[in-house]
C-alpha cells in the first residue's frame, strides 16, 4: 500500500514537471515568433537644415548661442509604433555642450513615418573649456563648424495591444555647417551623414 502511494506521488510530480516544462517550451516559441513578427526597429535621425541666430564665444571662455536644426525622425518598422518620453536636446562642439539642454514635446509615431521636429537650441551662457572657445573662434574664421546635435529621452514600442517597457536612448547628429562670423539665419549643411543612435 505504501509503495503504491509513494508511486503515484512521484508519478504525480513528474507529469506536473512535464506540464511547466511544455508550457515553458511553449511560452517561449510564442514570445521569440512575436518577436520575429514584431521586432522593433531603432529609429532613424536626421539633420536637414540648421540656422544661427547667435553666436559668440567671450573670455573667460563662455559661449553664448541660438541655433536651430531641423531633424527628421523616421520609424522604419512595418509593424511597431513608438512613444517618445523625456525627449531633450542640445548642441556639442568637440564633445563638450554648448547649449543648455532643452526639452522637447512627447511624441508617437506610427510605423513607417517620418516626423519633423525644428527645435531652438541655446539662449543661455554655457562656460566651456578654452581650447573649446578658441577652435569655435577659429572654426568660425575658417567658415566651417563641426557640430554635434544630441538628443535623447526614453523610448517604448506598440506592437497591437502590447507595449514594451521603457528604453533609454541617445541619438548624436555629427554635422559641418558652413559659417562665418556675424552671420544670422540658415546656414548650409556641408555634411550631415546619418545620426549614430543607440537604445
Amino acid at each position: 500500500m505504501a509503495n503504491d502511494k509513494k508511486g503515484d506521488s512521484s508519478s504525480l510530480r513528474r507529469s506536473a514537471l512535464a506540464a511547466i516544462t511544455i508550457f515553458l517550451l511553449l511560452a517561449g516559441v510564442t514570445a521569440l515568433i512575436v518577436f520575429l513578427i514584431y521586432r522593433p526597429q531603432r529609429p532613424q535621425f536626421s539633420v536637414i537644415g540648421a540656422a544661427v541666430y547667435e553666436l559668440n564665444a567671450t573670455s573667460p571662455p563662455v559661449i553664448s548661442t541660438t541655433m536651430q536644426f531641423t531633424l527628421l525622425i523616421r520609424n522604419p518598422s512595418p509593424r511597431v509604433s513608438i512613444y517618445y518620453d523625456r525627449l531633450s536636446a542640445f548642441v556639442s562642439y568637440r564633445k563638450q555642450a554648448i547649449t543648455p539642454p532643452a526639452s522637447l514635446p512627447f511624441l508617437f509615431q506610427e510605423r513607417r513615418t517620418t516626423v519633423e521636429l525644428s527645435p531652438v537650441l541655446g539662449g543661455a551662457a554655457v562656460p566651456v573649456a578654452a581650447d573649446v572657445g578658441n577652435g569655435l573662434a577659429v572654426d568660425e574664421a575658417y567658415g566651417v563648424v563641426g557640430l554635434s546635435v544630441v538628443v535623447m529621452g526614453r523610448l517604448r514600442y506598440k506592437a497591437g495591444v502590447i507595449r514594451t517597457g521603457h528604453y533609454g536612448f541617445y541619438a548624436r547628429c555629427d554635422v559641418l555647417v558652413g559659417l562665418k562670423k556675424d552671420f544670422d539665419g540658415q546656414v548650409p549643411l556641408l555634411a550631415s551623414p546619418p545620426c549614430k543612435v543607440d537604445v
